[in-house]
């Protein structure tokens, strides 16, 4: 018996199992089912046993499948997804939890790091330097005055990163080089749940942007209201994040390089914000974008190039319930009020634990490609812009945004539910 005949007689009995639970109507295995029902966890061949190395790689994972029960195999994105919950084992590579532990530590960094703050206040020894450092907070303009005195290139590089991006794992793709002679707006999509690869590529040296883009400081923005939180204000300060305002994009892109205006500076804005994220479900990519054209004002008015950027894999990195307008009308209408009054919202989301596979809010180890596209040269108008020509960099900024999709989604997005949606 030749191996490929062998696996479909595996493949054959599985299906036999499957047809055999139709038999009664709510769709369980009667006990006769149960009986004539072959037993598909049979021992391979001993003249197939020392089959090539990837052959049998793959044939793990095809067994671990057969072995489950019907009822416990979905096919959502690609992966097994099971009822009972699934702990981690005991025995873990230290690596895999170091990299557990500082995505950990980053996704609670602003409870973990307020936490702290409310502590210190609790001890009266600490109120001479609290104090002060509050009206600190609320007169400093740090986060929006594009001086990026507090950016830190040593924080920016330090090994934990590697294990941050390493547990993904995340990679990062240019299209071509950038020259730093120009300045650019990075428009980052999807917006995702947390945005882990934007931080992974923009945020850190991970992924080593500036390797790839030698000559160019960016800026990974953020909403202004961060800054106005102790201690994380300035744990992002450091990693060269700045405010979304339009104030801090404007200094941003105005002031450093050769010539102090602005060359060789580049800011990146994650266009499609918290509406976005309540969209994000693994295996689609809708965007937030038909009416998003700020930004694209924005470049034309400091004379930036626009640069798209395609995050294959954020969307899939939560599983998120879903409220929209037609099924949980409150719940959908609720989340659009908490965004409009507080500029974010919350989507209902969930992934893995630290100590188990299905539930908790620590993000599922699925790869993220960061892909950069091609620049969109623009003409700048300092003062009145052109209708006209704003719809006309925006479409282009559409259509370098549909190429990357459609050149990549075959390697990066394998498992596909949907094709990209431009929506809103």
């Amino acid at each position: 018996m030749e191996f490929s005949d062998y696996r479909k007689n595996i493949a054959a009995d599985l299906q036999r199992k499957r047809d055999l639970m139709n038999q009664n109507s709510d769709g369980s295995l009667s006990d006769g089912a149960i009986d004539s029902a072959p037993d598909i966890r049979r021992p391979i061949p001993a003249e197939h046993a020392n089959e090539n190395e990837n052959e049998s790689k793959n044939d793990e994972l095809a067994w671990s499948e057969a072995s489950l029960e019907p009822e416990d195999v979905g096919e959502g994105n690609g992966h097994v997804h099971h009822r009972r919950r699934r702990a981690a084992p005991l025995q873990v590579p230290l690596q895999r939890r170091l990299q557990t532990l500082v995505v950990l530590l980053h996704t609670l960094s602003i409870a973990l790091l307020l936490s702290i703050f409310f502590v210190l206040c609790a001890i009266p020894i600490t109120w001479p330097i609290v104090l002060p450092y509050l009206i600190y907070i609320l007169l400093s303009g740090a986060g929006s005055s594009g001086e990026l005195r507090h950016r830190s290139r040593i924080i920016r590089a330090l090994p934990i990163w590697q294990l941050f991006a390493s547990y993904f794992p995340a990679q990062l793709h240019r299209s071509q080089e950038l020259a730093p002679t120009r300045k650019y707006i990075f428009g980052y999509h999807p917006h995702g749940i947390i945005s882990h690869g934007a931080f992974a590529a923009f945020g850190t040296e991970a992924l080593g942007f500036a390797r790839l883009f030698p000559g160019i400081t960016n800026s990974l923005l953020t909403l202004d209201s961060n800054f106005r939180l102790p201690l994380y204000r300035d744990y992002i300060l450091a990693m060269g994040l700045a405010s979304v305002s339009r104030q801090s994009c404007e200094n941003l892109l105005g002031k450093g390089g050769p010539n102090g205006e602005g060359m060789g500076r580049a800011i990146t804005i994650v266009v499609g914000g918290a509406r976005e994220s309540l969209d994000a479900s693994p295996g689609t990519l809708r965007l937030v974008l038909a009416r998003r054209k700020g930004f694209v004002k924005l470049a034309i008015r400091t004379g930036a190039d626009l640069v798209p950027v395609l995050a294959f894999g954020e969307n899939d990195l939560y599983d998120q319930y879903v409220a929209d307008s037609t099924t949980h009308p409150f719940l959908h209408r609720a989340q659009l009020l908490l965004k409009r009054c507080l500029g974010f919202t919350i989507p209902l989301f969930h992934a893995r634990g630290v100590f188990n596979y299905d539930v908790g809010m620590m993000p599922y180890r699925r790869p993220l490609h960061v892909v950069v596209g091609r620049p969109i040269m623009v003409e700048r108008q300092p003062k009145a812009v052109d209708d006209a020509y704003l719809d006309q960099i925006h479409a282009r900024y559409v259509l370098e945004l549909r190429r990357l999709w459609e050149e990549h989604k075959h390697e990066f997005a394998p498992h596909r539910k949907e094709e990209l949606q431009i929506v809103e």
